[in-house]
């Protein structure tokens, strides 16, 4: 049920099961952050994690590290972290690399595994997304197909039986749409097609099941919801069944089935390993595990039900502004966001840094769509209603229309 007052807001921040989390976050006096859905909270963990990095790990024991801290399996440690995340087996993720590189490899493996040549991605995804599938297909000379595919066109593209391999964002990153990931992928299998899907606005915020949903690939982030830092690297998906035939393109030397042989030709690694290629960014390791080690003790079915509840307040408090929601009101297709739309053309840039003038941060996305991402870890129902009250203001007010709102600044 929606509370109705702040009052009632309060009453469910007391009854919370997951309050303690706040109190594992750094939370800047006088903020209210609805933008962990672009770079997530501090967790208090992490300055004294990365500390001990640098300072016993590399400084004192230098490069005995790789053994005895275990550096070298820092990729499939991680990624044991963060199977149980996105429902996966501890042996079907590694963390390396950036979403970028590990888009093009699993493009590329899919790619290989099909004697089809036809990707098809959706019209609107993130541009990494359609940027990575414009340099593989020019790479390899498949065709990009781009589809909406919260209608009826990808069931129309599938059937024509021509594709070998599909790349979906799970939640949009624009509209905060959440897709059918088990229906989706029985689909494609269906018409004889792979499918990636970038988890990058789903993992910690919403509960997964790769595994179940049978899932042939995914790529994610850990930056945003997952709270691994700016520039954390990223994390890769390979279903078990891919693992003897997976070809990745980019075969570095800790992808390798015996790098310390220091062979001249390539040979995989056995199972996710392959898909790995060059030496891992430690420092920013050291941050993600940290972040990951409070991520252990969460239930993601309570952050689940207290993201709807989050979720369906600010939906219902920024309709009486007179603002319209891109994000789906059915709690199946939502993912942990809210994407807002306000009909004055132009207005949505200056009305969110209005909010951020006032202590509210959430993040503009061209057209003219204002963003709040709601990360259940660190926001309390009290900060839902008194960010919404402060929507309320900034557009009844008009106070958005000051000049000063208006200027454009690099990142938005």
């Amino acid at each position: 049920m929606t509370p109705t007052t702040r009052e009632d807001c309060a009453a469910l921040d007391a009854a919370d099961p997951l309050a303690a989390f706040r109190e594992e976050f750094v939370l800047p006096e006088g903020v209210i952050y609805l933008d962990g859905n672009s770079l997530g909270a501090l967790p208090r963990s992490t300055p004294g994690r990365v500390a001990d990095m640098v300072e016993r790990e590399w400084g004192r024991d230098l490069i005995r590290s790789w053994n005895d801290a275990g550096w070298w399996d820092k990729p499939r440690t991680l990624g044991a972290k963060i199977a149980p995340l996105v429902g996966a087996g501890t042996d079907e993720v590694v963390v390396g690399d950036g979403t970028s590189a590990n888009l093009f490899k699993t493009l590329v493996a899919a790619l290989r595994m099909s004697d089809r040549s036809v990707v098809l991605g959706e019209a609107g995804n993130f541009s990494t997304d359609l940027y990575v599938t414009e340099g593989a297909v020019s790479l390899t000379g498949a065709v990009h197909r781009r589809v909406d595919p919260d209608g009826p066109e990808l069931a129309e593209a599938l059937a024509a039986d021509d594709v070998a391999v599909v790349l979906l964002s799970h939640v949009d990153y624009r509209s905060g749409t959440m897709r059918d990931m088990p229906g989706i992928t029985r689909l494609a299998h269906e018409h004889g097609a792979l499918v990636i899907w970038d988890l990058c606005h789903s993992a910690g915020a919403v509960p997964l099941d790769l595994s179940g949903s049978d899932v042939d690939f995914a790529v994610g982030c850990t930056y945003k919801y997952l709270n691994a830092g700016p520039g954390a690297p990223s994390f890769l998906y390979a279903a078990r069944r891919h693992h003897a035939v997976a070809d990745q393109p980019l075969s570095g030397w800790h992808g390798h089935a015996r790098p310390f042989d220091f062979s001249a030709d390539y040979e995989p690694a056995p199972g996710v390993s392959r898909f790995l290629s060059g030496s891992q960014p430690l420092v920013a390791d050291a941050a993600l595990e940290a972040s990951l080690d409070v991520w252990a003790g969460a239930d993601l079915t309570q952050v689940r039900a207290k993201s709807l509840v989050m979720t369906d307040l600010f939906l219902d408090r920024a309709a009486k502004a007179g603002l319209s929601s891109i994000t789906p009101a059915e709690h199946a297709r939502r993912g942990s966001q809210v994407s807002l739309v306000q009909p004055e053309e132009g207005a949505g840039y200056p009305i969110v840094q209005a909010l951020i003038a006032r202590g509210v941060i959430g993040d503009f996305r061209s057209p003219d769509v204002m963003r709040f991402g709601f990360a259940p870890l660190y926001l309390s129902y009290v900060d839902v209603w008194d960010a919404s009250q402060a929507l309320l203001e900034v557009v009844e007010t008009g106070e958005w229309r000051q000049e000063r709102f208006a200027q454009r600044a690099q990142v938005t």
